[in-house]
C-alpha cells in the first residue's frame, strides 16, 4: 500500500496503483483492514460502505483513520469509519436494555425512545440493528429468563409466573414452546424423574462425554476434564438421575469418534434437544450447513427467516448442548474470522480442516 497519499485538491495527479485487490474489495463491498477516500467528495470510507461506487481514478487508499484525516479527508456519515455513531448507538441500546432488565413490567416503546432522545421509529430501528430483536421481544426474553431461573430454582409455578411479570399461568402455558421449550413444570423439575445415561471416551481433542435420555442424546461435550464436562451436564439437568452406562451408549460413542476421525457425513444421532422455538430453528438450520462449509451469523439468521436476529442467532449457537451433532463450529464472523467457540477456536479450526480434507477440498 502506497504511503504517498493525495488529498482532495490533487485529484488530477497520476496515482501509482496500489494492490488491485483493495480496489476489488471496494467494488464488491468486502470488509478489509484499510480505508478508501474519494477525492471528488473529500470523504473516506470503509471498503464495505453502501454508498455508490466511485470511479477508480478518484480513489485513494489509506491504512488508518489518522492517515486519511491527515490527507484532508473527513469521515463518511454512512459507513461511520471512525465508529463514533456506532459507539453512541451501542451506549443508547445498552442503556435501554438495562432499563428493560430493571423494570418489573415491560416498558413501552414510546417511553424507551423518549428516554433515549430519539423518535419512536429511529429508536426501534437502532435497537433492532444492535440486538436483532424489537424492544418488546427483548423484554419478553428477559421475562422468560426470570421465569426459567425461578422454576429451575424450585419456585412454585404460580409464584414464578407472578414474580416474572406474567398476568396469569394460562398465558405462560399458551406460549410454553416459544418461552421455555417445555412446560413450566418440566423446567421446575430440572430433569427430576428422568434418567440420563452417560459415557466418557478419549477423542482426538481430549476427553468426550455423551449424555442421553430415552429420547436421544441431550448432551455432547469434549476437550475438558471429566469433572468439568459432567458439571456442565448437571447444570442443564440439576435434578435428573445421572448414570454411567458405557454399554448402552457404545454405538453412540463409536459414531461420534468415527465422525471426528473422518467427518464425511453428518453426525446422525437421535437427539433430545430442549430449547425455545427460535433456538430449535437455529439448531435445525445449523444441521443444514454441509460439512466443511461455513456460514456467517448473518447468513444463518437469513436461513431461519429473521435476518435482523444476528445476535439472537449467536446466542442460540452458544447454548447448543450437542456440539458436533448440531455443528455450530460451521458458523463464522462476517469477515470469515472463526470468532468464539465453546470448545476453543483451535478446535473449531481443526474440525473445519478435517471436514474439508474429508471432502477432498
Amino acid at each position: 500500500m502506497s504511503d504517498t497519499l493525495l488529498g482532495p485538491d490533487t485529484a488530477s495527479r497520476p496515482d501509482p496503483l496500489p494492490d488491485e485487490h483493495l480496489w476489488e474489495r471496494v467494488v464488491t463491498r468486502q470488509p478489509g483492514d484499510f480505508l478508501y477516500a474519494v477525492t471528488t467528495m473529500g470523504v473516506y470510507c470503509r471498503p464495505g460502505c453502501p454508498s455508490p461506487r466511485p470511479l477508480r481514478r478518484n480513489v485513494r487508499f489509506f491504512p488508518t483513520v489518522d492517515a486519511a484525516e491527515e490527507a484532508g479527508f473527513r469521515a463518511c456519515k454512512r459507513c461511520d469509519p471512525k465508529g463514533e455513531r456506532a459507539r453512541i448507538a451501542k451506549a443508547v441500546v445498552e442503556a435501554a436494555c438495562a432499563q428493560i432488565e430493571a423494570s418489573e413490567t415491560i416498558p413501552s416503546l414510546e417511553a424507551l425512545a423518549a428516554r433515549a432522545g430519539y423518535s419512536r421509529f429511529h429508536f426501534l430501528r437502532l435497537f433492532r440493528d444492535h440486538t436483532g430483536v424489537t424492544p418488546r421481544s427483548y423484554a419478553e426474553g428477559v421475562r422468560a429468563r426470570r421465569l426459567s431461573a425461578a422454576l429451575a430454582g424450585g419456585t412454585r409455578v404460580a409464584d414464578a409466573v407472578a414474580d416474572a411479570g406474567y398476568g396469569s399461568e394460562s398465558r405462560v402455558y399458551e406460549k410454553t414452546g416459544t418461552l421455555l421449550g417445555m412446560t413450566p413444570g418440566a423446567v421446575r423439575r430440572g430433569g427430576a424423574g428422568e434418567s440420563i445415561r452417560t459415557a466418557f471416551a478419549d477423542c482426538p481433542f481430549g476427553r468426550l462425554l455423551v449424555g442421553a435420555t430415552d429420547k436421544g442424546v441431550c448432551f455432547l461435550g469434549f476437550a475438558e476434564p471429566d469433572e468439568a464436562l459432567m458439571g456442565d451436564l448437571r447444570r442443564r439437568f440439576p435434578r435428573a438421575q445421572v448414570v454411567a452406562d458405557d454399554a448402552a451408549l457404545a454405538d453412540t460413542v463409536r459414531a461420534v469418534l468415527a465422525f471426528l476421525e473422518e467427518p464425511k457425513q453428518a453426525l446422525d444421532l437421535p437427539l433430545d434437544l430442549r430449547g425455545t422455538a427460535f433456538q430449535q430453528r437455529v439448531w435445525q438450520a445449523l444441521c443444514r450447513i454441509p460439512a466443511g462449509e461455513t456460514r456467517s451469523y448473518a447468513q444463518l439468521a437469513e436461513m431461519v427467516g429473521n435476518p435482523a436476529a444476528v445476535r439472537a442467532v449467536a446466542r442460540s449457537c452458544a447454548t447448543n448442548p450437542v456440539s458436533l451433532a448440531v455443528p455450530c463450529h460451521r458458523v463464522v464472523g462476517s469477515d470469515g474470522d472463526l470468532t468464539g467457540y465453546r470448545w476453543g477456536v483451535p478446535r473449531k479450526r481443526a474440525l473445519l480442516e478435517r471436514e474439508r480434507s474429508a471432502r477432498g477440498g
